[in-house]
């Protein structure tokens, strides 16, 4: 099937990003959709940038901070070791899936959890492709909400302190599933912890 897109719509979308992705490089703070719900991102090698989210977000811990990445080669640029049964759950994951992966690279120590592991999924938004692409390093998708709020299922439900406290959003029309993703935690030893169904 061949699908039509407006050159109205692909000028909004190369718009939307280029000036994302000069406001990550920035050290700024965008809200952009996923394919999961709206997030919060900014570059996740900065700590500086980290730092704003995590203020702004009011949290304590780095917990519930996921690095997107475009590709499976970037995840073997962000990883030492990566057990093989990642591969098999990212190929036949049947919704989006964010695996938990012990010994990052390149991404910031205060996104890390407390055991030094770091949350990555492997995106199939294609705006967050694009996005990733152009900025070569992974971003973070964090939920739009503050600590102990509910997820927002549409734009409507940020909360006004969350659209004011970002440099950008990214005002683009896309497919989300509005559900959170699965969460899977696989150590070196191949060990597997489902965290979130």
């Amino acid at each position: 099937m061949i699908r039509i897109i407006s050159l109205e719509l692909l000028n909004s979308f190369k718009e939307n990003l280029i000036n994302c992705v000069g406001v990550i490089e920035n050290g700024g703070l965008i809200l952009y959709p996923t394919e999961t719900v709206w997030a919060i991102g900014c570059d996740a090698t900065n700590p500086n940038a980290v730092d704003k989210i995590l203020k702004l977000k009011e949290l304590t811990s780095p917990e519930g901070l996921v690095s997107l990445i475009a590709n499976q080669f970037m995840l073997e640029q962000q990883i030492d070791f990566i057990p093989a049964v990642v591969y098999d759950i990212i190929d036949i994951a049947e919704k989006p899936t964010t695996v938990v992966l012990d010994n990052p690279k390149t991404i910031a120590k205060n996104v890390r959890n407390r055991d030094g592991s770091a949350a990555i999924r492997v995106t199939s938004d294609k705006f967050c492709q694009y996005a990733i692409g152009k900025f070569r390093k992974p971003i973070i998708a964090t939920i739009a909400n503050l600590e102990n709020q509910s997820y927002p299922k549409s734009f409507q439900e940020i909360d006004s302190k969350i659209l004011k406290g970002v440099d950008y959003v990214v005002n683009l029309q896309t497919e989300m599933s509005q559900k959170l993703s699965s969460i899977i935690k696989i150590g070196n030893d191949n060990m597997v912890r489902i965290i979130r169904k």
